[in-house]
């Protein structure tokens, strides 16, 4: 089959087909919609995200229900909000002939009394997460009983995600006689026993192999030391100007010091991870589907629902705990018929891993090295020459060009490229002329930084051995969390955003981390020091940090509170000297001209141009 035509649509659905632009259906459009328009079945379809999966139960569930009556009759489970959301606008986009239809999303984060006014109004299709529609079944809010046709898609990320007992509930709420369609990227022990308990003979379709990456994608890995993950990720942006990429960490902790790092570096970059408002998720996730943000930096659990067709690259700064979601993570680049590539930085300890996930994923990885300066300056010159020389000119200019033709009148045409295009890579070549060399062979042995990534997350950030390790009498009880806390203290102590880091919290207390140059300096300034009405308190702790309490030291360095202010000098005197002049970014704004830390020290940060 070529067309949705030969797929048996009614024309309401082709119509709205051809509005789309869809010419020819997927391959997991192709194998599902004849069976699940042709026949009351249940379905398993293994298939990767971005290959048209909504399409593929969306448009056999239109097709099928009553859009005469009220009741009920499709329910669609997703994993996240976004998700839910997207399934909706595309489930009315589908049917956008179909007069009468009513897709309600039901999802968190918003008025679950506005949902449940949208259903009473007579919703044909729910599209949930899974939380939200249960809490609405307990209040007799939606009713489910009559549906025939359930779909769970995302099905192994609704499972890792912790929803098992939500959808047993849920489905526990439907009719047994109802059609139930899987549809899932992985096929992981805990979908299998979804499948087995809620499922009567279903059919099975694959797309690919069990868990294989799409054809579209290419997987590469570069092995760097730990200590080296951060400048890694900064050579590949930079090797690829055009970058619009998805960087993948661990915890939601590193993902919010990768994507602050990246923007006081220059670099277009956001963060999104749990411990954002859904009103700070949405305005990252305008920003990124606009292009405004080139470079997302993102949990596993934040990322789910992100679609975006024109992600070019997907960045695992880390890799994650399971090896199965790295099949996710590739999969949101490489969509609707574009290519894409993931790339892995890893340490030595980590590269059995790549072997793993080449087993699981059915593709070979292809080691690459870190692109070194040089490279890295002819590729940015040459990329401003091709937007340069593609650029259409605006004639408005040139009631101007007598006055800039005078300037440059000895200037032969040499001399005006070379001045030109030196603005742009003067900056590069001054930062990388002295750039080390990243990479590392496999075989090598780097016992310093040959250790598990617990570890190595926290010498990426400022983690030092030469340093002090604080206790301060303020806790999550007075309002801070460690973003909060490193925050204030930087305020208070006029400290550079490196200068505090391995901040821990408790409830009435907490722990940070100084280079010893500075103990002094913050003992002296903490000496009588109050806070909203009541006396803060730093001592020098026994806690050496990465752990979870420690005994705190009861002597205090240097003597009593009188004899550590006097020692430290003037308090007064808390001004950050700046060792030097900051270069400037140019056409950047003053929030990135501040000294930073990269390869070889402070460096002049990089110019970064939205997309276009």
């Amino acid at each position: 089959m070529n067309t949705f035509q030969e797929l048996g649509l009614n024309e309401d659905l082709l119509q709205a087909i051809t509005d789309l632009g869809f010419t020819k259906p997927s391959e997991v459009q192709e194998k599902a919609i004849p069976i699940l328009l042709n026949n009351e079945t249940d379905l398993v379809a293994l298939a990767q995200t971005g290959t048209g999966k909504t399409a593929a139960f969306g448009f056999p569930m239109l097709q099928k229900i009553n859009i005469d009556s009220r009741t009920t009759q499709g329910l669609i489970l997703s994993p996240t909000r976004e998700l839910c959301l997207q399934i909706t606008n595309e489930m009315k986009l589908y049917g956008k002939y179909c007069k009468g239809l009513n897709v309600v999303a039901v999802y968190g984060g918003s008025s679950i009394t506005d949902q449940a006014r949208d259903v009473k109004k007579g919703a044909q299709i729910i599209v949930a997460t899974p939380g939200r529609i249960k809490d609405m079944i307990s209040r007799r809010l939606v009713d489910i009983s009559k549906i025939e046709y359930a779909v769970l898609d995302e099905a192994d990320e609704m499972l890792n995600m912790g929803f098992y007992e939500d959808i047993t509930d849920i489905l526990s709420n439907t009719p047994e006689d109802k059609c139930t369609w899987l549809f899932s990227a992985t096929m992981p022990k805990e979908v299998s026993v979804i499948a087995k308990k809620f499922m009567e003979n279903p059919q099975e379709i694959t797309v690919g192999n069990k868990n294989e990456s799409t054809s579209q994608v290419s997987h590469e890995y570069y092995l760097v030391n730990a200590r080296d993950r951060y400048n890694a990720l900064k050579r590949l942006a930079d090797a690829n100007p055009d970058i619009f990429s998805v960087v993948f960490c661990r915890t939601k902790r590193d993902t919010q010091k990768v994507a602050e790092q990246l923007i006081e570096d220059g670099y277009n970059a956001g963060a999104l991870h749990g411990d954002l408002s859904q009103n700070q998720r949405d305005l990252v996730m305008n920003a990124f589907r606009k292009n405004q943000i080139q470079m997302l930096v993102a949990t596993d659990v934040a990322a789910r629902g992100i679609d975006v067709d024109d992600i070019t690259h997907v960045i695992n700064y880390q890799l994650p705990d399971e090896i199965e979601t790295y099949t996710h993570r590739s999969g949101r680049t490489g969509r609707a018929g574009k290519t894409g590539v993931s790339m892995v930085i890893v340490s030595k300890s980590e590269v059995r891993k790549i072997k793993s996930i080449e087993r699981i994923i059915n593709k070979a990885f292809e080691k690459k090295d870190i692109p070194d300066g040089m490279e890295i300056c002819e590729v940015q010159l040459m990329s401003l020459a091709n937007k340069i020389h593609n650029t259409e000119i605006n004639h408005e200019i040139d009631k101007y060009l007598t006055n800039i033709k005078e300037m440059f009148e000895d200037t032969t045409k040499d001399e005006l490229i070379k001045k030109f295009f030196s603005v742009e890579f003067t900056r590069f070549y001054n930062y990388y002329q002295k750039s080390k060399n990243l990479n590392i062979a496999e075989g090598s042995f780097d016992r310093d930084n040959d250790r598990e990534d617990g570890r190595e997350g926290r010498r990426d950030f400022g983690g030092k051995s030469d340093s002090t390790r604080y206790f301060i009498n303020v806790g999550s009880k007075d309002g801070f969390d460690w973003m909060k806390l490193k925050d204030f203290l930087k305020e208070q102590l006029e400290l550079g955003r490196d200068d505090v880091f391995k901040v821990e919290t408790k409830e009435s207390f907490s722990f940070f981390n100084t280079e010893n140059e500075l103990k002094e300096k913050v003992l002296a300034f903490f000496t009588d020091f109050k806070h909203e009405g009541r006396f803060v308190n730093v001592e020098v702790s026994e806690n050496r940090g990465g752990g979870g309490g420690g005994r705190r030291d009861r002597k205090r360095s240097g003597g009593n509170r009188d004899e550590r202010k006097t020692s430290s000098g003037n308090r007064g005197d808390r001004r950050r000297s700046e060792g030097g002049s900051k270069p400037r970014r140019s056409g950047g704004d003053s929030n990135s001209d501040r000294s930073r830390r990269s390869d070889s020290g402070s460096r002049p940060s990089v110019a970064r141009r939205s997309r276009r």
